[in-house]
């Protein structure tokens, strides 16, 4: 199936990520009440989970009613049991996506958010020995110094524009992003399995753990009150609601770029949302347009052109190249040989 993906579809799916990912931020601060939020956060990633596993499963239907037999699924058990290790990642990660928003506003997390192609770079120079050029290093040096610049206050009593707090969430929201990525396109990469039936193992079990750290929660909760089964959308408005298809549709396009693209073309995408969430929130929010974030947001936007920028780098690390060739990184000699090194 990778063999038919144009280079159009992989820009369009990229795009789509982008917007998607850029009105996150946006929904999760618009569905605070003042300033908390009115429903058990916990909620958003099980519906979400949920959600995808849903179209996944119908989508698998509706291929093993057009090709039958000849539909490629790997049920053995050594296979099966390394897809809960990434929805148990995602678990923690959706989770500390609204712990951060509780401490920043949109504009914020959306920059911080930039820190995962750091987190990205070391995994994949670390875990799959995939070396990156002094342009990348460069690029992502002046991520760091951007995302600084971004959340230095112009004057007051502190010099952060957010509580430490927030910027320790969005740290490890990033690692765990990473970390998260990186296995998942090892896992999606491995075989020549439907995409479909890869995601339903994905989202089956990723729905499988939100629903038991809800009990769990439910369990150790002092106040005692109803089973969360019973008021799993307590405090729901539209906008919440929003949120949920949001983060289902944002899970489904990153995992199709990781199949068939790879997690740094997912990066990119999901970092151009940062420009586009700063811009909105000066007209939906009343974010004051400060010289130290659109000087964070020059900074950053100079990285991402540095980090795929051609010449000093290698002719598969650019934007295009990596669209084009990563149809080549399935299930080959060369892939394998890189994703054992994971194992």
């Amino acid at each position: 199936m990778s063999g038919q993906i144009s280079v159009t579809q992989k820009l369009v799916v990229a795009g789509m990520l982008t917007c998607f990912t850029s009105s996150q931020g946006l929904l999760m601060t618009a569905s605070k009440v003042g300033g908390k939020y009115p429903y058990n956060v916990a909620t958003i990633p099980l519906l979400a989970e949920f959600c995808k596993l849903m179209v996944s499963l119908a989508f698998l239907y509706k291929e093993h009613k057009e090709k039958g037999h000849n539909l490629q699924i790997t049920t053995a058990w050594s296979s099966v049991r390394l897809f809960p290790i990434p929805s148990i990642i995602y678990l923690f990660h959706n989770n500390v996506q609204f712990y951060t928003m509780a401490y920043v506003d949109a504009a914020t997390y959306q920059i911080l958010g930039n820190l995962k192609i750091i987190t990205t770079g070391f995994l994949f120079w670390i875990a799959l020995k995939r070396h990156l050029s002094r342009n990348q290093w460069l690029a992502l040096s002046l991520l760091t110094l951007g995302a600084a610049v971004s959340q230095v206050s112009g004057c007051g009593n502190s010099m952060l524009s957010a509580p430490v707090l927030g910027y320790l969430f969005a740290c490890l929201s990033a690692v765990l992003s990473a970390l998260a990525g990186v296995y998942t396109e090892f896992l999606l990469k491995k075989n020549n399995d439907t995409l479909y039936w890869q995601n339903v193992q994905l989202y089956g079990f990723g729905t499988l753990f939100n629903a038991a750290r809800l009990t769990y929660d439910d369990i150790n909760s002092p106040a005692g009150g109803k089973f969360w089964l019973f008021d799993l959308t307590e405090g729901y408005n539209y906008i919440t609601w929003l949120i949920v298809i949001n983060f289902s549709f944002s899970g489904l396009f990153i995992s199709w770029i990781q199949k068939y693209s790879n997690t740094i073309v997912k990066v990119y995408a999901t970092s151009s949302a940062m420009m586009v969430t700063a811009f909105l929130s000066i007209f939906f929010f009343d974010l004051e347009p400060t010289l130290q974030l659109f000087l964070g947001i020059s900074i950053v936007c100079i990285s991402i052109l540095l980090y795929f920028m051609p010449g000093d780098l290698p002719a598969s690390t650019g934007l295009v190249s990596a669209l084009t060739s990563s149809s080549k990184t399935l299930p080959g000699s060369q892939h394998d040989e890189e994703c054992g090194k994971l194992k």
